[in-house]
């Protein structure tokens, strides 16, 4: 298992070293979100351009600076969301929330976590999945999870602004 540790560890190391769609994007036809951790000082700022034909992720672009656990789960993010449409987008959020819960709930005593798993069941999540040992961790949960819920409170924001 160590092996698959290290692997993981790398993979982690990888995106933070070279965050992937990094810049920025203008804005608009873009939408600007920023996410702030004031525990820790996580930054993650996202440019998202959404397509409102198509409802998919056109380009998203990502910005700031933290912890290696939150600007590796914003790389992450930004490869899984881009050219996904909304409703995959949304599911691959709640399944990789989903993940990010599994210990919590476990500790709360919330069942088997079958409602978890059944989240997570038929979503591929790749990269992501090197992230799972967060979990462990109780504290850096909210590392991993900032560009997510920065991430679902800028498409709630986008899809609710006026249209041009």
């Amino acid at each position: 298992m160590a092996g698959l540790e290290d692997l993981y560890r790398e993979i982690i190391l990888d995106h933070y070293r070279s965050p992937r769609n990094r810049g920025e994007l203008e804005v608009p036809p873009a939408h600007k979100v920023e996410g702030f951790n004031p525990l820790c000082g996580d930054e993650v700022v996202l440019y998202i351009d959404v397509d409102p034909e198509t409802e998919t992720v056109r380009d998203i672009k990502i910005a700031g600076q933290g912890c290696s656990i939150s600007q590796a789960s914003t790389s992450m993010m930004s490869s899984a969301v881009k050219g996904k449409s909304l409703a995959e987008v949304h599911q691959l959020t709640r399944a990789f929330k989903a993940l990010m819960s599994i210990h919590e709930s476990k500790l709360e005593g919330e069942g088997d976590g079958s409602d978890l798993e059944a989240e997570l069941e038929g979503v591929r999540l790749g990269d992501l999945e090197a992230l799972q040992g967060v979990v462990k961790f109780p504290v850096r949960i909210k590392c991993a999870t900032l560009a997510w819920n920065t991430l679902q409170q800028g498409l709630d924001e986008a899809e609710h602004a006026p249209s041009p």
